[in-house]
C-alpha cells in the first residue's frame, strides 16, 4: 500500500512538473513583444536573450546528472522547482534589460534541471509500460503547452484595482505554480541515483558505443521537426496556400489536437509492438503525411495536421528506449543526449529558414515573387518531412544494430 502511494506522488511530481515545464517555456509568445517594448530593446538584445535561455539550458543539462548523484534525486528535483519559483520573482522587480536576462537565465537552469530529473525518475519509477507512461508524462508538457499562450496573453491583460497585470505579473503568477509540484516531492520518497559503481559509465565511455550516436540522431530530426513545425507551419499556410491568419491558426491548432492526442493514447500501442517498430511506424507516418500535403497542396492540407500524430510519440518514445537500454545509466545517457540534441536542433531550425530563403531567391528569379515566396516555403516546409524520413532512416539502422546486439525492445 506504502509503495502504490509512493508511486502516485511520484507520478504526480513528474505529471505536474511536465506540465509547469510547458507553461514555463511557452508563455514568452504573448509576453516578448511587450518586453521588448518596456526595456527598448532590439533584434540583438532579443537574440541574444533567448541564446542566453538556450546556453543556460544546455548547462543544467550537462550538470544535473552529476548533482543528482551527489544531493541526490529528491533534492535536485526540488531544486529545480525552487530556481523556477525564484526567477518568477526576479522577473517581476528586474529593473533593467541586464538583471531581467540574469533572471530569465535562471529560470532556463531550472527547465533544463528539470527535464533531466524529470527523465530520470520517470526511467526508474515507470519500469512497467514505459512507453505508456512516458507519453503520458509528455502529454502534460503539450496539455499545458497548448493552453500558456492564451491564459498568459489573459492573464496580462487583467485588470486588478485599477492596474493591469502585465507580463511582470504574468512571469510571477505563472512561475509560483512550480511551488505546488515541491509539495508531492517533499512527501514522496525517491529511487536512488547512485546506481551500482562496477556498472556505471562515463559520458567518454558512453560516447563511444554507436546505438548513443544513433539514437541522438534519431531523436535530433523528430524533435527538429516537431519544434519546426510549431514555428513554420502559419506561416507556410499563409505564404503558400494564401489562408488567412485564422485559418492557418486552426490548422495549427489542429495539429496540437492530433500531437496531444497521440500522446495520450498511442502508449500502450507503443508498448505493444515494440519502442524501435514503433518509431519506425510513427517516423515514416510523420514524414510521409508532411510530403504529401505539401506536394498536393491545398487540398492536402488537413495532412499537415495529422502528421503531429507521427511526431508526437517520438520523443518519448525515444525516452522510453534508453530507460530500457541503460536504466543503470540514464543520467548519462539523458545528459549526453540532450546536450548534443539541443545543439543539433539549433543547427536543423536554422536549416529550415536558410533552404526557404534559400529556394525563394531561386524561384522568384525564374517565376516572379509571388511564386517564389511560395515555392521557397514549400520547400522549406518540404525538409521538416524529409527529417522525419530521416528519423526513420536512422531507425532502421539502430533496428538492424539493436538485432545485432539481441537488443530488440
Amino acid at each position: 500500500m506504502i509503495q502504490k502511494v509512493n508511486y502516485i506522488m511520484l507520478a504526480m511530481v513528474v505529471f505536474m512538473g511536465f506540465f509547469m515545464f510547458g507553461i514555463s517555456e511557452n508563455v514568452k509568445g504573448p509576453a516578448i513583444p511587450r518586453i521588448q517594448l518596456d526595456f527598448k530593446l532590439n533584434e540583438v538584445h532579443l537574440g541574444l536573450l533567448l541564446a542566453l535561455n538556450s546556453l543556460g539550458y544546455l548547462l543544467a543539462c550537462g550538470y544535473t546528472g552529476w548533482l543528482s548523484r551527489k544531493i541526490g534525486l529528491k533534492f535536485a528535483n526540488i531544486l529545480c522547482f525552487v530556481a523556477m519559483f525564484v526567477s518568477g520573482f526576479l522577473i517581476y522587480i528586474s529593473p533593467n534589460y541586464a538583471t531581467f536576462a540574469a533572471s530569465y537565465f535562471l529560470m532556463y537552469i531550472g527547465n533544463g534541471m528539470l527535464e533531466i530529473t524529470l527523465g530520470i525518475i520517470a526511467a526508474k519509477v515507470f519500469t512497467k509500460n514505459t512507453g505508456t507512461m512516458m507519453n503520458l508524462s509528455h502529454f502534460f508538457y503539450g496539455l499545458s503547452s497548448t493552453f500558456a499562450p492564451i491564459v498568459a496573453a489573459s492573464i496580462m491583460n487583467a485588470n486588478v484595482s485599477g492596474n493591469v497585470i502585465g507580463w511582470r505579473g504574468m512571469y510571477l503568477i505563472s512561475l509560483s505554480l512550480s511551488a505546488i509540484p515541491i509539495i508531492p516531492a517533499l512527501l514522496s520518497k525517491f529511487p536512488s541515483n547512485s546506481g551500482n559503481g562496477s556498472e556505471r559509465v562515463s559520458i567518454g565511455q558512453y560516447m563511444k558505443q554507436p546505438v548513443a550516436w544513433l539514437i541522438v540522431f534519431i531523436l535530433s530530426f523528430g524533435v527538429t521537426a516537431e519544434m519546426a513545425v510549431g514555428g513554420w507551419l502559419v506561416n507556410f499556410l499563409e505564404k503558400s496556400y494564401n489562408f488567412n491568419p485564422a485559418l492557418a491558426a486552426g490548422y495549427m491548432t489542429s495539429f496540437f489536437f492530433c500531437f496531444m492526442l497521440a500522446r495520450l493514447l498511442l502508449g500502450p500501442f507503443i508498448d505493444k509492438i515494440g519502442f524501435v517498430k514503433s518509431l519506425l511506424i510513427l517516423s515514416c507516418f510523420a514524414g510521409i503525411t508532411i510530403v504529401t500535403g505539401v506536394i498536393i497542396g491545398k487540398p492536402a492540407a488537413f495532412l499537415l495536421a495529422v502528421s503531429g500524430i507521427g511526431i508526437a510519440p517520438i520523443y518519448p518514445t525515444v525516452m522510453a528506449l534508453l530507460a530500457k537500454l541503460y536504466p543503470e545509466n540514464i543520467d548519462t545517457a539523458m545528459t549526453f543526449t540532450l546536450i548534443v540534441m539541443g545543439i543539433t536542433i539549433v543547427i536543423g531550425n536554422f536549416l529550415v529558414g536558410a533552404i526557404t530563403d534559400l529556394f525563394k531567391l531561386i524561384f522568384t528569379t525564374a517565376y516572379g515573387a509571388e511564386k517564389g515566396i511560395s515555392l521557397g516555403y514549400s520547400a522549406g516546409y518540404m525538409f521538416i518531412g524529409i527529417c522525419c524520413l530521416i528519423c526513420f532512416a536512422g531507425t532502421i539502422i539502430l533496428l538492424k544494430r539493436l538485432k545485432k546486439d539481441n537488443k530488440i525492445l
